[in-house]
This record gives C-alpha cells, sequence and structure tokens, in this order.
C-alpha cells in the first residue's frame, strides 16, 4: 500500500510550512522556553484559523473532523518547524471533551486556536500549563479541571512541565482516556517524524558546507552511511504514522509512535555527532530540535509501553 497525500492534504501541508516558516518559530521557542508567550499564542491563534485543531474536533462543535489522517500531516510540519506549546495536549484535551455536555462549552474556542489545552495524565505533569487556558487532570475519579502549581524545568525548555491539582467536582466520572491517549500518540508520533527530518535536513546542509581536508565533510563515506541510516528510520516511520492515522487501531498507533521517536531520537545522535561542538550549544538552532526529540520519546508513553502494546495485540492475534 502507497500512502501519499493528494492534492488537498499537500495544499495544506504546503500552506501551513510556509505559515510556520515565516514565523521565525526558532525566536518564537526560545520566548516560550523563557515563559514569553506572546508571540507563541498569536502564531497558536494563526494556526486554529488554518484548521489544524479542529482536525481532532467534529464539526458541530467548530471542528472539521475528526479527520486524524490529515491531523498526522499537520503535525509533521509542526515538529518540523519546532512549534512550542501544549499540541498533543490539546488534541488530547478535544477528544476527551468531544461529546456533551462540555463540548459546547470548551471546543469551539480549541478549535478556533483563541485556547490551548493542556491534559495531566494520571500521576503525571502537565505541559506548559502556565500558558494553556483549559487545564485538566485525569485521576482515577474522572477528569477535572485543574488549577497549575509551580512550572518545573524539562530536558526540552521549551517544554514546561506543571502540575495540576483538580478542583470541584469532576467533569466526566468516566472519560474517554484510551482513545484521548491513542489520538495523544498519533500527534506525537507526527511531530517526532517531523523532528526528525528537520534534523536530517539541518545536518544535511551542514556537512556540505563544512570543510576538512579540502572537501565537505559531507563526502566521507562514514558520514553517508551515517546520514543512510538515519534517513531510512525516517521513512521506514513514515508509513506506519500514516497507516496508524488510517485504523486508529491502538497498536498501530503505539507501532508508529515507538518507531517515530526512536527514528528521531537516532536521527539526533547522528545531528550531534556530525555537528560537532557545536551541536550542543543552546545558542545554536540545532539545539531546538534536539532536545525535542528526546524529550517526545516519552510522551504519552514510553518506548517500552509501546512495545508491550504491541506485543500483546499481536499475542492476541495469534491466540485468537
Amino acid at each position: 500500500m502507497r500512502f501519499l497525500p493528494d492534492p488537498e492534504q499537500r495544499s495544506f501541508t504546503d500552506a501551513l510550512g510556509a505559515l510556520l516558516a515565516a514565523a521565525d518559530t526558532p525566536a518564537v521557542v526560545r520566548e516560550w522556553s523563557r515563559g514569553e508567550h506572546a508571540r507563541g499564542r498569536a502564531l497558536w491563534a494563526r494556526l486554529g484559523a488554518a484548521g489544524v485543531f479542529g482536525l481532532a474536533m467534529p464539526e458541530e462543535y467548530g471542528g472539521a473532523g475528526p479527520h486524524p489522517v490529515e491531523l498526522a500531516l499537520g503535525f509533521v510540519e509542526l515538529g518540523r518547524h519546532a512549534m512550542p506549546g501544549p499540541l498533543v495536549e490539546t488534541v488530547a484535551a478535544a477528544v476527551l471533551l468531544d461529546a456533551p455536555p462540555h463540548a459546547g462549552r470548551f471546543l469551539p474556542r480549541l478549535a478556533a486556536g483563541e485556547a490551548a489545552a493542556t491534559v495531566a495524565p494520571p500521576g503525571g505533569l502537565a505541559l506548559d500549563g502556565d500558558a494553556a487556558a483549559l487545564r485538566l487532570a485525569l485521576t482515577p475519579g474522572g477528569l477535572y479541571l485543574a488549577t497549575p502549581g509551580r512550572v518545573r524545568a524539562s530536558l526540552d525548555p521549551a517544554r514546561r512541565l506543571t502540575p495540576l491539582t483538580p478542583d470541584g467536582a469532576p467533569l466526566l466520572t468516566a472519560p474517554p482516556y484510551e482513545r484521548a491517549l491513542c489520538w495523544a500518540r498519533l500527534a506525537v508520533a507526527a511531530q517526532a517524524l517531523g523532528v526528525g527530518l528537520a534534523l536530517l535536513d539541518r545536518t544535511v546542509r551542514y556537512v556540505g558546507q563544512r570543510t576538512q581536508f579540502g572537501v565537505p565533510v559531507g563526502s566521507f563515506q562514514a558520514v553517508k552511511h551515517r546520514l543512510a541510516d538515519a534517513k531510512t528510520a525516517l521513512e521506514f516511520a513514515r508509513p506506519l504514522v500514516l497507516g496508524a492515522a488510517v485504523s486508529m487501531r491502538p497498536a498501530d498507533v503505539a507501532a508508529a509512535k515507538l518507531r517515530a521517536c526512536e527514528a528521531a531520537y537516532t536521527t539526533a545522535r547522528t545531528a550531534l555527532h556530525l555537528h560537532g561542538a557545536i551541536g550542543y550549544t543552546a545558542e545554536y538552532d540545532l539545539s531546538l530540535w534536539l532536545t525535542k526529540a528526546r524529550a517526545l520519546r516519552g510522551a504519552w508513553g514510553t518506548p517500552e509501553e509501546c512495545r508491550e502494546l504491541v506485543l500483546a495485540d499481536a499475542l492476541g492475534e495469534v491466540s485468537g
């Protein structure tokens, strides 16, 4: 099976890529890391107007979907441009709240990009609780509105982690957590794929410009092999991500997240190795993607958790 975007999907991703490229996202990321959200929120609103968040929401609540394939294609571009903010968490919140009685109250603003949402999984921390207008905490007792605590440092400075304290009575006593988790993992997988592609593109350009012994570093066979391995890993991940978006089976999505995040992490290691010391510096833009590749690897499910789900599904099919 060949997974190729149709003309309408290519037009959407081209327009989204152009929007993000014109926004100078590295500068936005650095401001976001300092807790300065003005430019990030303005860009967020433009993404909402472009229909990115509405792809996870029903039409009756201001969305355009749900359309998981288009959402995945959009999140590849968001990862490629290192867009900061609770992107995945807004998708998860939309899925948790996409039915009465709360959908009409929350989803239209999320779809329009007027507000961002964040979700703290059971026992975990929320992303960007200081920036999100809607904060949700998942507990064994249900889904709650929540109050953020003090921001904590993260490996990726643009991923500002926040503890959430549930407030009042639960919004839902039996929220669709497994469905929201599936959508969140798909978004993480697509975002990681975009991060990996950006790292590869930047590294290919760098080794083509840097010279040693009078020739470009990229002409060395060992360098070519490292880049080829990274390219192969990313290209094998791409159909898994798109295939998971078509099926939306939890095991397929877990496999896509596992493969895309591992490919992005492998590419990050290659990029760091081939850039040398400059790749370690926070002032160099490469670092914005390096740290994100590492952080996404464990977001909404560790590699071990995803492997266990894939294996359990495979064994279930065999025994059945």
